[in-house]
């Protein structure tokens, strides 16, 4: 579900700066064709081992933190922006094909694909917004990629994001996606510190698991 929402913010931001496209830009088409595939796997893989997130990331939840709002009215238009500024800057191919920068890209993007389906995957609670919820019997996940860092969601969704200017080989691409991924490492700071606060079994869960994105860093 979320490479899905991924995907549908790919289309809408990409159509419109389409005036360049397919003539010109060629690597705007294919970015879309490849956030479509990898959501339309995220969803089936979704369907297949946690089918309830898919309910639950439907609409946002009670008791949603209100400065989790405020992020993510931020972390919105900056992550549309990475696709207007896109449009507007990337350079096509020309006739040697895609570059190293490229296939790097394209490592991240496969490696964050991976990682946010893996996340989905394994966490019932992995919805769009930070709250405790209690309706659901919100328990500490601690198996999966949670056994590495505490928020390995994050980590796929700073990945998706930097992958993005590579692949749309666009320099100026870059300022949005680096200010949407430092909005999401303040969101990380704001959630482990609530879930230390309110979650059972949290804070004996994050000193087993030290780091909360990056091993051996923070």
């Amino acid at each position: 579900m979320v490479a899905v929402a991924v995907a549908t913010l790919a289309v809408v931001s990409l159509g419109i700066a389409f005036t360049r496209l397919p003539l010109d830009w060629p690597l705007g088409g294919l970015y879309v064709r490849i956030m479509v595939t990898t959501g339309v796997v995220n969803l089936m893989c979704i369907l297949v081992w946690n089918p309830k997130l898919i309910g639950r990331r439907a609409f946002p939840g009670p008791g949603t933190k209100s400065w989790d709002w405020v992020l993510l009215s931020l972390l919105g238009p900056a992550m549309v922006a990475v696709y207007l500024v896109a449009g507007l800057d990337g350079r096509p191919w020309g006739s040697a094909g895609p570059d190293a920068a490229w296939l790097v890209g394209m490592g991240l993007h496969v490696l964050a694909f991976l990682l946010l389906t893996w996340c989905t995957a394994v966490n019932p609670f992995f919805e769009k917004t930070v709250r405790i919820q209690t309706e659901n019997e919100h328990r500490v996940i601690d198996h999966g990629p949670y056994t590495v860092v505490r928020h390995p969601g994050y980590v796929g969704f700073s990945l998706w994001l930097l992958s993005a200017p590579l692949l749309l080989a666009s320099r100026w691409a870059w300022i949005p996606a680096v200010l949407a991924v430092v909005l999401f490492v303040v969101r990380t700071a704001l959630e482990d510190r609530m879930l230390q606060a309110e979650l059972p079994g949290y804070a004996d869960y994050a000193a087993r698991t030290r780091f909360r994105l990056i091993p051996g860093v923070w």
